[in-house]
């Protein structure tokens, strides 16, 4: 039921915005592979034919080594500057990936480190192939070449670095997950500890593959019929949401919400209410309140986990205060939020259920 509205809502969105812009990065060749290479080039070029004069002759075949270089130096730098995406027509999920993963601000340095590098390289072979075009000698045109490579050489070994840079950025963005559009995406989110992951390995029907911190997962009912990505957000490793404000959040949880505020994204929230995952059923409360009014919009479903642990009377920790407690808190620890499916990966109570509400359509 909810599943038929999800994609419909995920189509409609795909029609006017689109992701995957990290796999069509360009190819970045080190500043030192495309150095030599330029410089191996420019040396095969030869004189136009025809220039019986010795001086004419030199003159014209070190003007023409020079611009052949310069070219060989400037064509791959314009190509990376215009064939990486401006960030601000980015799709906002990779916008906040580049702004999380790479700092806000070093993406766009970076590219304008290499464009400036591009102009520079431009400027000194043009002023260099422009002397030895004047040169009146063989001796000078000879000169005026070694002059103008040994400065070209000098300028790119310099600022150099700006390649370097971008070649790392590329790696990391095309390693970046990548979330289809056309698919809905399910994201598991709670505290830390509350078995998230467990459950993940359960839904998925295959083997998580471990790029940074955003696994990609497909989850599909008994005929196959339904696909859904899965983000296994940090949990057992990495810390997930905690009760602080958003300016005090580490990239990991910056991340959750980036995902939960700009993918139509499905809310699978895991509760543990057994003591075991080390933040108290108040702390958890408190984080699911402020995220559950925050992305009320989101299709949403709640899960207790480790139900099998759960004693008679609720957990209680001893920085709690039992007699400020409100009627919906003390509810809350009992059994978590109203509706919420128990469950257990250890005794498989409950998993049938969930599955069901992600792939029914009655």
């Amino acid at each position: 039921m909810w599943f038929l509205l999800f994609q419909f809502q995920h189509k409609a969105l795909a029609a006017e915005e689109s992701v995957g812009a990290f796999q069509k990065l360009p190819m970045v060749m080190p500043s030192v592979d495309i150095l030599y290479s330029a410089l191996r080039k420019a040396r095969r070029v030869s004189p136009t034919k025809g220039i019986a004069n010795a001086a004419k002759r030199e003159r014209n075949k070190g003007a023409k080594q020079l611009d052949a270089l310069m070219k060989e130096l400037a064509v791959p730098l314009r190509m990376y500057k215009e064939n990486f995406p401006n960030k601000k027509h980015l799709h906002p999920y990779e916008r906040s990936l580049i702004e999380l993963t790479l700092g806000d601000g070093n993406y766009e340095e970076v590219l304008g480190k290499v464009d400036a590098l591009r102009k520079k390289v431009i400027s000194v072979g043009k002023e260099h192939a422009s002397l030895c075009a004047k040169s009146t000698s063989k001796r000078e045109a000879e000169e005026r070449l070694s002059e103008g490579r040994e400065k070209l050489e000098e300028v790119f070994r310099c600022d150099g670095k700006a390649v370097d840079d971008l070649l790392d950025i590329a790696k990391i963005l095309r390693a970046m997950p990548v979330v289809d559009l056309e698919t809905p995406t399910l994201c598991l989110v709670g505290a830390p500890n509350v078995g998230k992951s467990s459950l993940v390995r359960i839904l998925s029907t295959g083997k998580p593959e471990l790029d940074l911190q955003l696994p990609i997962y497909d989850s599909r009912n008994s005929n196959g019929s339904h696909c859904f990505q899965l983000p296994e957000f940090p949990g057992d490793r990495h810390t997930c949401l905690l009760r602080r404000h958003d300016d005090d959040r580490n990239n990991l949880e910056k991340l959750t919400l980036a995902v939960l505020s700009h993918l139509p994204t499905a809310v699978l929230y895991v509760h543990d209410l057994s003591g075991e995952c080390g933040t108290s059923p108040s702390d958890q409360y408190i984080i699911y309140k402020e995220i559950k009014e925050r992305f009320s919009d989101h299709l949403w479903l709640d899960v207790v986990s480790k139900c099998d642990l759960l004693q008679e009377s609720p957990v209680v920790f001893i920085t709690e205060d039992t007699n400020a407690d409100n009627p919906e808190l003390a509810k809350y620890r009992r059994m978590g939020p109203d509706g919420a499916i128990p469950v257990s990966v250890k005794s498989e109570v409950g998993l049938n259920e969930v599955c069901h509400f992600m792939t029914s359509e009655g």
